[in-house]
């Protein structure tokens, strides 16, 4: 993999978009070199003495060797698999070890949808470096961000501010699996949104299904939403949702009968879950069908 770094022009459109690349690049390190590279440009380079600060996020994705991260908050250990990520503003600094160097790609990038999506509570100045693992999909999202910038093809920011969701959306779901993996909860919760998704006419008793994977509901119903964002009974409703918009739009059948058939104890509960989710009532989003 050859060294390579890119600093980007925005234009008035890639900054109304919301998300816009600014920098890319990768750079090996070879034990025993002196760091930072000199070749970066103003605004970028740094001395470990004084640090920097950038007017950016950015996200640096180690795939080899370790090192230490630094800033306000503490110092942190760097290895193969770490990302690390750091705000505009936030003085930092970091650097491979001498005897192992190490290899980098970066992401630079900003925007009013960086902004809302880097608050997340994942996203944190007191914890900067996330141990990710060494994964093949990042990598290749990496490359691709910098293959787009090398032609800068009419377009590119737009496809780039994707693959850079794409990242963000990496590191948020590797945390929220991280304490799932090898798990039975994980399993059971699997089985679970499958057998919903498989009857959704039907309505799974939680409280059962619990008791005959020897948990107990609380936790399951616990777990459950830490593992789909929304609690199992909300999980049900949003699939039955889904079923009722399609026999709204295509079945002919009334509301009486499509709540009937959908499992829900009185028309009046189906009608006012149906406008909780959708906006609107069964039978005004049935006329604009």
């Amino acid at each position: 993999m050859e060294d390579f770094f890119k600093y980007l022009a925005t234009s008035e459109e890639d900054i109304e978009w919301g998300l816009f690349l600014n920098s890319t690049g990768t750079l090996h390190v070879p034990a025993g070199t002196s760091y930072p590279s000199e070749r970066h440009p103003a605004g970028y380079f740094y001395t470990w003495d004084e640090g920097r600060r950038l007017s950016e996020y950015q996200i640096n994705y180690i795939i080899d060797g370790e090192g230490i991260y630094e800033n306000e908050s503490g110092q942190f250990k760097v290895v193969s698999g770490s990302m690390m990520v750091t705000f505009p503003g936030a003085w930092h600094r970091y650097m491979p070890t001498r005897t192992t160097g190490w290899t980098e790609m970066y992401i630079g990038f900003n925007g009013t949808m960086a902004q809302k999506i880097m608050s997340h509570p994942q996203f944190s100045e007191s914890q900067p470096v996330i141990q990710i693992g060494n994964k093949e999909d990042i990598l290749d999202t990496y490359l691709k961000i910098m293959d787009l910038v090398k032609t800068e093809q009419p377009g590119f920011q737009l496809i780039a501010s994707g693959l850079i969701l794409k990242i963000l959306g990496s590191i948020v779901a590797f945390e929220k699996q991280k304490g799932f993996v090898g798990k039975p909860i994980a399993a059971a919760i699997e089985e679970a949104c499958f057998v919903m998704r498989r009857d959704i006419i039907k309505n799974l008793d939680f409280e059962l299904f619990a008791s005959h994977h020897h948990i107990s509901y609380s936790y399951f119903r616990r777990m459950f939403k830490k593992y789909t964002g929304v609690s199992p009974l909300q999980y049900q409703l949003q699939l039955k949702t889904i079923l009722a918009r399609e026999m709204l739009a295509t079945s002919g059948k009334s509301i009486k009968e499509i709540s009937y058939d959908l499992g829900f104890e009185s028309i009046h509960y189906f009608s006012r879950m149906f406008k909780e989710k959708v906006g609107i009532s069964p039978s005004a989003f049935a006329k604009r069908q």
